[in-house]
């Protein structure tokens, strides 16, 4: 596999989220604070067959990419991938409220709580799950950060204040004819017929999705910490043609 299978998902590599105890059952709580390296979640996930075989074959989104690609930035930098996220994109941006927490479990304030189902006595109730060691996401999603740096960090992506424009243009290609999610950007269609970059990335029962126009006039960023059974994805694109097309 490659590189760009590993951003584009097309990699094949088993998503390693699914291999782990999930809420509400008692295991998936006695792992709340428990520290996980990306060497032990990789092994979980090539513990299973490819979801795509051959690599390149067709999509399938894995969190296990993302591990491997933290990994590979450790090794050609010498630094880890928190502290090269740091020096690239969280300080030129001055992204005050985003941090790359490691094994914290604190999110600082002000910030919304999340519950989630879990049956620490037998029967499932909402449980604040707000706090947690996020290692268990490490490289495919343990960042904390608000809607305001969202916003500065799309629009720095699209203008050029991150990567070249070449760059970006390999970002808008999709891994597969007729997708819209090409390495690590996604695009969505509005009814108005305006295209909007971003993506969405959930941890647990938090949620967000964060858009902006090609030339960045208009953003929208959503962030949500419910844990309803349904898609939200239909909601939030509704909410997304209100935000662009001026209704």
């Amino acid at each position: 596999m490659t590189l760009r299978q590993l951003l584009n998902h097309t990699s094949g590599v088993y998503d390693y989220v699914r291999t782990l105890p999930m809420p509400p059952g008692r295991e998936f709580v006695k792992n709340r604070w428990r520290t996980w390296t990306a060497d032990e979640l990789v092994r979980r996930a090539v513990a299973n067959p490819p979801s795509v075989e051959p690599p390149g074959a067709g999509y399938s989104y894995s969190n296990t990419g993302y591990l491997l690609l933290g990994q590979i930035v450790e090794k050609a930098t010498g630094q880890s991938y928190a502290d090269e996220i740091g020096q690239r994109i969280i300080g030129p941006l001055r992204l005050g409220g985003t941090s790359v927490p490691g094994t914290s479990p604190r999110i600082p304030h002000p910030r919304p709580r999340a519950y989630l189902p879990v049956e620490p006595g037998g029967t499932a109730r909402p449980t604040d799950y707000t706090e947690m060691n996020p290692s268990l996401f490490g490289a495919a999603g343990e960042m904390i950060s608000t809607t305001r740096d969202l916003n500065r960090f799309v629009a720095a992506l699209l203008d050029g204040r991150l990567i070249p424009a070449h760059l970006l243009d390999e970002m808008k290609k999709p891994g597969v004819a007729g997708a819209t999610y090409g390495l690590g950007l996604d695009w969505y269609d509005t009814t108005c017929g305006i295209r909007v970059y971003g993506n969405d990335g959930d941890a647990l029962a938090y949620q967000a999705w964060s858009y902006s126009t090609a030339d960045g006039r208009r953003q929208a960023t959503v962030g949500l910490t419910s844990n309803r059974p349904a898609d939200p994805a239909d909601a939030v694109h509704a909410l997304l043609d209100d935000a662009f097309c001026d209704r």
